[in-house]
């Protein structure tokens, strides 16, 4: 049992049906003040977003922060893309995904870390529909199974 608390800010709930999570990896995120005291505040969405590598470097696309209220001329851009701060190694080993034909890079959670924003992305495989079905059974028959339990 881990003694840290779960600190999630943003979750995207939706990756799980929609994907076969591989593996993942954390990361640090490159922000500005009024985009970290946003955050804290629990103004951050990455339902939509997805993660791409160009000239080595990953960034996130279609995260949204909205501007912070006390932050006049500093706001900036609210669906601006973002860098993600990773080892060399760990973006070359995702580059090669980017060739998978069916896989992509998702963000899955947007959580604090000793203070510093972290980003959790996975290597993910895309669902047909006939899993999301199956997936779907699955989840009933547990939630029927855990009702049976309970009388």
């Amino acid at each position: 049992m881990s003694k840290e608390k779960d600190n999630a800010i943003a979750n995207n709930k939706k990756a799980s049906h929609l994907y076969f999570i591989e593996d993942t990896y954390e990361t640090g995120i490159e922000l500005f003040g009024t985009e970290v005291k946003s955050i804290r505040a629990g103004q951050v969405n990455i339902k939509d977003s997805y993660c791409d590598i160009n000239n080595g470097e990953i960034f996130i696309h279609g995260m949204h922060i909205s501007p912070y209220e006390q932050g006049n001329i500093h706001n900036v851009d609210p669906m601006r893309k973002r860098k993600l701060l990773m080892h060399k190694s760990e973006i070359l080993r995702l580059e090669k995904v980017k060739t998978q034909d069916g896989y992509t890079i998702i963000p899955l959670k947007v959580y604090l870390k000793r203070g510093k924003v972290k980003v959790l992305i996975a290597k993910a495989k895309g669902k047909k529909l006939w899993d999301k079905r199956e997936t779907m059974k699955k989840k009933e028959v547990d939630k029927k199974i855990r009702q049976e339990l309970m009388y």
